[in-house]
Formats: C-alpha cells, sequence, structure tokens
C-alpha cells in the first residue's frame, strides 16, 4: 500500500511540474504612442496658403511639408532622417498608414521656400493636424489616427487604428 502511495504521489508530483505554466521570456514593451499633432498650438493659415485650399510649411529639420483641402491628402518632402528604403517623401490621404517612397523632385513646386512652422504649432485642414515638435514633424489624422513622424532619430508611419475592428480578440461588441 505504501509503494502504491509512493507511487501515486510522485506520479502528481510530476504532472503538475510538466503542466506547471512555462516561463517565458517577457513580451516586447509596446512602443510608445505616436505624438498627436493635434494638441500643438494651433497657428492662422493665413501667412501659409500657397494655393486654392492648399497650405504649405518648412520645417528646420529640412523638409517642406503641404496640406490639401481639395484631395484631403498631406506629406513632406526633403531630409526624412532614418526613413524606410531611403525614402525621401512621405504622404498620407483621407485615410489608412501613410507611405514611403523616393523621388527626384519635390512633392509641391513652390514660387520661393514655404514659411517656416514655429516649434510647438500646428495647422490644421478637416481631420489632418500637421505640426513641428522637436525640430521634426508630426501629421496626424484623426479620422484612423493614422499619421507620419519625421524626427532627427527616425521617421515612421503609424496608423489606421480601427476600434471596431482592431480588438483583442473576445471583446467584439457586436457578439454576446
Amino acid at each position: 500500500m505504501l509503494g502504491r502511495l509512493l507511487t501515486s504521489a510522485a506520479g502528481a508530483a510530476a504532472l503538475a511540474v510538466l503542466c506547471a505554466p512555462v516561463a517565458g521570456a517577457d513580451p516586447e514593451p509596446a512602443p510608445p504612442a505616436p505624438p498627436n499633432a493635434a494638441t500643438l498650438t494651433p497657428t492662422s493659415p493665413v501667412d501659409y496658403i500657397v494655393n486654392d485650399g492648399v497650405y504649405a510649411f518648412s520645417a528646420p529639420i529640412g523638409v517642406n511639408c503641404v496640406m490639401s483641402k481639395n484631395s484631403r491628402s498631406y506629406g513632406c518632402s526633403g531630409n526624412l532622417p532614418g526613413a524606410p528604403g531611403g525614402a525621401n517623401v512621405v504622404t498620407g490621404g483621407p485615410g489608412g498608414e501613410p507611405g514611403f517612397s523616393v523621388t527626384d523632385r519635390p512633392l509641391y513646386a513652390f514660387n520661393g521656400p514655404p514659411r517656416e512652422l514655429p516649434e510647438g504649432s500646428r495647422l490644421g485642414q478637416g481631420t489632418v493636424s500637421c505640426g513641428v515638435l522637436a525640430g521634426g514633424v508630426v501629421c496626424t489624422n484623426s479620422y484612423d489616427q493614422s499619421g507620419f513622424v519625421i524626427a532627427p532619430g527616425g521617421s515612421y508611419a503609424f496608423g489606421a487604428v480601427n476600434p471596431l475592428l482592431d480588438r483583442p480578440r473576445g471583446t467584439n461588441p457586436f457578439a454576446n
């Protein structure tokens, strides 16, 4: 009887060890939330209008940026530190994540250099806000929380989060 009890106890201990949760490496920390250009101080667009419905500005990092009311597009061209594939242009539209590309032409043909937007300020056009922050540029589209950042430490796009679709498993508000 004692042998059977010891065998059962040893089997239970082995089963407990095999079924115990395995400790893995800590998950990667989530990247910090990108800055929101809409939180910067709004600036009157009067000095930045270059064409009917088009605003343009420059930033100290060496980029020129435009925002179009008619096409609801926005973007910047010039020095994009750390941009994917050595891109020198980043553009976004009314929805979706902006994209990077390489071109031999500027994003917009200016008559002269656009006026520099002061640090900590922004221009807004519909759902899009673009501003200058820490010497770089941040543009955000409140329609789908997409946009891009151009900064001395690197340039990246972020985006297109639909809170009804991009949800943790099992939290669909339409399913019971």
